[in-house]
């Protein structure tokens, strides 16, 4: 299996984080330590938003309040097609 976890979200919908897509989150956001809390962020979000710019992109956020750096607001970028998601990113932001 390429899945490093699979998980219903918030909105009923299933997904899925691959091992490549995790792969490239370590790299280029490594301050995401864990793939836990994106799971976690998956099913329990504080906010989601769509992405203006293209209809299938959704934006899941979540507070981590004990983290000890600034930037506090874990952002997932998920991409859905045909009723299913994949994460495409994840990363921490200040707002």
């Amino acid at each position: 299996m390429n899945y490093v976890f699979e998980v219903i979200d918030r909105t009923g919908r299933g997904m899925h984080l691959s091992k490549e897509r995790w792969k490239h989150i370590r790299k280029k956001h490594p301050e995401v330590e864990e793939y836990e809390i994106i799971k976690e962020t998956l099913e329990k979000p504080d906010r989601i938003i769509q992405y203006h710019k293209d209809e299938t992109i959704y934006y899941f956020y979540k507070y981590f309040k004990h983290r000890l750096v600034f930037k506090k607001h874990l952002l997932v970028a998920v991409k859905y097609l045909n009723k299913d998601g994949y994460v495409l990113s994840a990363y921490f932001e200040d707002k």
